[in-house]
């Protein structure tokens, strides 16, 4: 007889890493007075859309 197996994903773990990689490449931005604000901004989205992929996609 066969058995009910439970299939997940890991798309919630692999989006928070892409995020938390853009995330970074933000951060590291942060030369000039202009790209750290920029870089500040952008570091900031992407590190909390990675905590929300998260969220979202956990089982």
């Amino acid at each position: 007889m066969a058995t009910h197996t439970e299939s997940t994903t890991d798309k919630g773990v692999g989006l928070a890493l892409a995020l938390s990689a853009v995330a970074v490449l933000g951060a590291l931005l942060m030369v000039t007075d202009i790209e750290a604000a920029w870089g500040f901004a952008g570091a900031v989205l992407f590190s909390s859309l990675a905590v929300v992929a998260i969220h979202l996609y956990w089982d």
